[in-house]
């Protein structure tokens, strides 16, 4: 897979933009290392809920594939671990 500059300065910013992130957000990494190590197996169910300043909530949840676990162990080797 060859890369050009625009692709290579982009996972160097995102790298960057990640690394900031854990350093606002330490015990979020830690989180999802837990769930990572104990909790991610196909029919697992995530759910995410967000809430606006205003108060306002979105909620959803998705039901864990064999799919998207080959999808979370792709991106946990990009990171190296």
């Amino acid at each position: 897979m060859n890369m050009n500059f625009n692709q290579i300065a982009m996972i160097q910013k995102l790298k960057e933009e990640m690394s900031h992130f854990q350093k606002r957000h330490p015990k979020f990494p830690a989180f999802l290392n837990a769930i990572s190590k104990e909790a991610l197996q196909e029919g697992t169910i995530i759910e995410i809920t967000v809430t606006t300043l205003e108060g306002k909530n979105y909620c959803s949840n998705l039901k864990l594939s064999s799919d998207d676990l080959e999808l979370i162990e792709v991106l946990k080797n990009m990171r190296g671990k």
